[in-house]
């Protein structure tokens, strides 16, 4: 299996399954003199995982990081950054009826036509497990950004099955209140109805979509290529690469299509610009606005429900899926979306540099040029 890896000057390389000894990454291209030790990763870790609450499937890992290497007296070296971190809580059995079946709407089946092997257990290489480590190398990337730039990467669930958030002001987001429950939900108000949607939701044995939506804020102008490296280019396929995702939005995205050309052009001031339906990003480049980009995640296949499918001698079989698994995914991919939309930055600031120089404010440096 190849295209395991992501980025260019910041590749990161993940491998492991989700019910084998461990999973890790190995990060290279990471710039010297990061201070970093175990206890980082903790924090982001902990916001992905699986077991904290009735919402989200019952797995529960330590998620505890290993550094192998690249890191001396708790500071990068500038040598590729190995992490590891064990799997605790496989429960592979879970797996055993369906061992010789296809899961309708999983990759069992393309895994098989591709390798005529899958691990049947947790999805294999499949299993959203694998993004624990694409958090655990975002977290390297984070740091680097806001101490070398004053970048700030946050993410919300922007949309729950059919629900949308209330009282809500994209440009004024409360993050304590979005860090402070469970769905990563912006308006504290509607989060006891959440919680009286999935209770239902669990129990009817089905499952749900979800939106969540990343912005950075602080990106300097300038980062990105105008043809085959746009950032928002980019940005699509980092987050396309994430399990379970169908859809993709840099801004205003698909709204844009209903909008006139005179609403979705942002105007441009010595002020800077009067709004941001591009979502920080024209022409494959960073403007200097706040980077957004949305993220649409299908409902979990995973389901007790039964349905048709075929066993791996072609014969029509019932499929029933046991085990512990998310009524909604997109409860627990705000930081994973968050991770990749770091990444993406991490690599692009580090290809802009390699190509234009050191850079590390947004200043106008011509008279008259737009600081968004």
């Amino acid at each position: 299996m190849s295209s395991n890896s992501f980025g260019q000057l910041f590749t990161v390389t993940t491998f492991g399954e989700s019910h084998g000894p461990a999973i890790g990454c190995v990060v290279d291209g990471c710039p010297p003199g990061i201070a970093l030790t175990a206890g980082d990763f903790a924090h982001d870790l902990a916001r992905r995982a699986t077991g904290k609450t009735r919402h989200t499937s019952a797995r529960r890992e330590a998620d505890e990081v290993e550094i192998l290497s690249g890191v001396y007296e708790g500071v990068t070296t500038g040598t590729p950054v190995a992490l590891l971190i064990r799997n605790t809580d496989a429960r592979s059995k879970d797996y055993g009826n369906i061992a010789q079946q296809f899961r309708p709407g999983h990759a069992d089946y393309a895994y098989w036509q591709k390798y005529g092997i899958r691990d049947p257990r947790g999805g294999g290489r499949s299993s959203a497990r694998e993004t624990t480590m694409r958090v655990a190398a975002a977290v390297i990337a984070k740091k680097w950004l806001s101490d070398r730039f004053g970048v700030r990467v946050h993410g919300y669930l922007s949309q729950l099955g059919e629900i949308v958030p209330a009282q809500f002001d994209s440009a004024a987001i409360d993050w304590d209140v979005v860090e402070s429950n469970p769905f990563f939900w912006p308006d504290a108000a509607q989060v006891p109805a959440l919680e009286t949607y999935m209770d239902a939701l669990r129990k009817s044995g089905d499952s749900v979509g979800a939106r969540v939506t990343a912005v950075a804020d602080g990106v300097p102008p300038g980062w990105g290529e105008p043809v085959y490296g746009k950032l928002d280019g980019d940005l699509a396929a980092a987050m396309m690469s994430i399990n379970a995702v169908k859809g993709v939005e840099i801004g205003a995205g698909f709204a844009s299509i209903a909008q006139k050309g005179s609403e979705h052009r942002d105007l441009m001031t010595r002020a800077g610009f009067a709004s941001n339906q591009a979502g920080g990003v024209l022409g494959g480049i960073s403007t200097g606005q706040q980077i957004v980009v949305s993220t649409a995640f299908k409902p979990t296949s995973s389901l007790r429900l039964p349905a048709d499918g075929l066993d791996t001698d072609g014969n029509t079989v019932e499929v029933i899926t046991t085990g512990r698994h998310d009524p909604c995914v997109g409860i627990r991919a705000t930081p994973i979306c968050e991770a990749m939309l770091a990444l993406v930055l991490m690599d692009q600031a580090l290809r802009h540099r390699a190509q234009c120089g050191d850079v590390g404010t947004v200043t106008p440096r011509i008279p008259g040029r737009i600081d968004g």
